[in-house]
């Protein structure tokens, strides 16, 4: 097998080829990776079984999870796919514990097995002021089945109890303090006996009460959640490592630290945490939406594994720590080419966007300008003009995606001979040998063809056209990434209108879907239009209330399935007419063009991957390089000599396109 790997590069490198055997990178992925926060689109709604949260956690294997409220009940959900909320559905079943607990602010969690419950109070009354509750369960993770058996006898303070795996020991949390009880049966909390170990966060500077902690698989590592003090919508995350496993009194602080939002927009109380027990996934409760949110704690690494090959390739989805394995004896000179693809750890993350300070004024070439498009490198930019005569102008940047070294290339293409005096919107095919424009006046979308890709000065019309009259006045244009999909965007009814066609870009055979998404509930003037790259979110730019929106789609590029998702960005601060939208950079950047100012805006919407790397892995220099930008690729090279104990490490080509 051969690698063909052919790319250019920046500086004046030469195209390169790599024609040797290709090797295979090992991936595994371990939890608690905080700097890695990926929240999660969907939510598990649990309104209809109460209206207040308390507590949740999720059962060992992920395909249960359990939730409390001040109705007095654990509710229990079934997962189709372990760990993953989105696939979860009510499964009738509940318990009952008022009779024993008699307050509703408890916490909830489970024996390995499932065979037990348990549930901690901070609040009980006589005979206890702090107890846990332990109940059988009939069926293991069956919360119908739980029967009352015993409460524990020596709890210090707590509301809040995490059990080691075996269940002879767990750890209780009163506010600011953690202390460790032995259960000299594993998991009856009737032989408990206090250790009198304890760790008292407040002795580092730590503030906040401590709303769950978690200690790793082998004991060593425990990470403690605390809502900041006087702010209920964030969480704090800081890490402990112990000298003696399971013995908290060992801890000390890693200087670790982590602020995250676990919620989705519109939350803004947060009332329990919950981690799965790899400590890969984390699941929050929400106060005023009454959901469940799910985020992703994964830390990738890829090795690469020198027995299959010499020449790798690897395209991040997350954070990756890189390595490798199996090199050749020492003495013998091992050795491997990595091509590493810069990558995204999340895109189109328009609910956490930030204006990145950078625009790029148009009015020496056009005013008023309506749609915005760049090239897929992120070095040419493309504006449809808004004021007659109807033009298409091209412009270079000197630093890809940085829309403020943007430069007028004195390029232009004037389309009034087809639009007349409507253009309102443009957009190209994938590989930029097609240009699209849209047009008010009259409703129709026409082709044009570029000999040299993304270069206007070699565009022609094709004398193919597309009449899109279900759209009133055509605002937004664009397709699905296979090219089968046309989107109108129409702001006479405020409608996404569908059109399919036969053969991909092509619009001279294209007809209409007959459904279309209604977007006017969100905003009454739309103006810009783009769609993701599974075809699963259609994003909206609206000028009523200066923002953009997001919609779900459940069916790939079927906006008939779509619905909005409720997250936003008011971008009212920069531009109050947006006229275009685009995503862009792996769709880590969002751009909107403005009537007002006559500009074009920049945006952050994602987070690029970070690259590390092993510590056997000595660079060049003794600086290892910086992560490849998400449109570009690096090339790495390693070789080692002494079994793999040392690798030279060297950045052969840095930033290929």
């Amino acid at each position: 097998m051969a690698n063909n790997k052919d790319f250019k590069v920046k500086n004046g490198i030469q195209p390169t080829v790599y024609h040797e055997a290709v090797g295979t990178v090992v991936s595994s992925s371990v939890g608690y990776s905080f700097s890695n926060f990926i929240r999660k689109e969907h939510t598990l709604s649990v309104g209809s079984e109460y209206s207040i949260l308390t507590d949740l956690t999720i059962s060992y294997d992920g395909s249960k999870l359990y939730a409390n409220g001040t109705d007095e009940n654990v509710y229990q959900y079934d997962l189709v796919t372990p760990f993953d909320i989105s696939t979860a559905s009510y499964s009738s079943k509940s318990y009952y514990f008022f009779n024993e607990t008699a307050h509703s602010g408890i916490t909830v969690g489970f024996s390995v097995d499932g065979t037990r419950m348990y549930l901690c109070g901070a609040y009980q009354v006589s005979p206890f002021p702090y107890a846990i509750w332990q109940y059988d369960l009939s069926t293991a993770w069956d919360v119908s089945t739980a029967v009352y058996d015993a409460i524990s006898n020596n709890l210090p303070a707590s509301r809040y109890a995490f059990f080691k795996p075996d269940g002879t020991k767990f750890y209780a949390v009163d506010d600011y303090v953690i202390r460790q009880v032995s259960l000299s049966t594993a998991w009856d909390v009737t032989t408990d006996s206090n250790d009198n170990k304890s760790l008292d966060l407040t002795s580092d500077g730590s503030t906040g009460s401590i709303y769950e902690l978690n200690l790793t698989s082998d004991g060593y590592t425990l990470y403690v959640f605390r809502k900041p003090t006087g702010d209920y919508s964030g969480l704090n995350v800081d890490k402990y490592t112990l000298s003696t496993a399971w013995d908290i009194s060992t801890a000390t602080n890693a200087n670790e630290s982590y602020t995250i939002d676990p919620y989705l927009a519109g939350e803004n109380r947060r009332r329990g945490v919950s981690l799965s027990p790899d400590g890969k996934y984390l699941y929050a409760i929400g106060y005023t939406q009454d959901q469940v949110t799910e985020s992703t704690l994964l830390f990738t690494t890829k090795t690469l594994d020198l027995s299959t090959g010499n020449v790798f390739e690897v395209t991040p989805t997350s954070n990756i720590q890189v390595s490798l394995t199996n090199p050749a004896a020492s003495g013998t000179s091992s050795g491997a080419t990595l091509l590493l693809d810069g990558a995204a750890t999340n895109s189109y993350d328009i609910a956490n966007a930030s204006y990145d300070n950078k625009s790029f004024l148009v009015s020496s070439e056009n005013v008023q300008p309506n749609g915005v498009a760049f090239s897929n490198s992120g070095t040419k930019m493309f504006i449809a003009g808004g004021i007659a005569p109807d033009t298409v102008f091209q412009y270079s940047l000197s630093s890809a995606w940085d829309v403020s070294t943007s430069s007028y290339d004195s390029v232009s293409l004037d389309v009034s001979g087809q639009t007349g005096t409507g253009l309102s919107d443009l957009t190209f095919n994938n590989d930029g040998t097609k240009m699209y424009v849209c047009s008010t006046t009259p409703d129709v979308v026409y082709q044009y063809s570029l000999t040299t890709p993304f270069d206007l000065s070699t565009a022609s019309y094709d004398s193919v056209s597309a009449s899109v009259t279900e759209a009133t006045s055509p605002q937004g244009l664009c397709f699905s990434s296979d090219g089968l999909k046309l989107l109108v965007l129409d702001t006479g009814s405020n409608r996404v209108e569908p059109y399919s066609l036969t053969t991909a870009f092509d619009i001279s055979d294209i007809s209409y879907d007959g459904d279309f998404l209604s977007v006017g509930v969100q905003d009454n003037n739309v103006q810009g239009i783009a769609i993701n790259e599974d075809g699963t979110k259609v994003f909206v730019a609206g000028r009523e209330n200066t923002s953009v929106y997001e919609y779900t789609l459940t069916t790939a590029n079927d906006v008939t399935s779509g619905s909005y998702s409720g997250n936003s960005f008011d971008f009212s601060s920069e531009e109050s007419l947006v006229g275009g939208l685009f995503f862009g950079r792996k769709a880590t950047k969002m751009y909107l063009s403005g009537n007002t100012n006559d500009s074009v805006y920049q945006y952050t919407v994602g987070t690029e991957a970070t690259i590390t790397y092993d510590s056997a892995l000595q660079w060049s220099g003794g600086t290892a390089p910086t992560s490849p930008a998400a449109d570009e690729t690096d090339v790495l090279t390693f070789n080692t000599t002494d079994g793999g104990t040392t690798y030279q490490a060297v950045q052969a080509i840095d930033g290929a396109k």
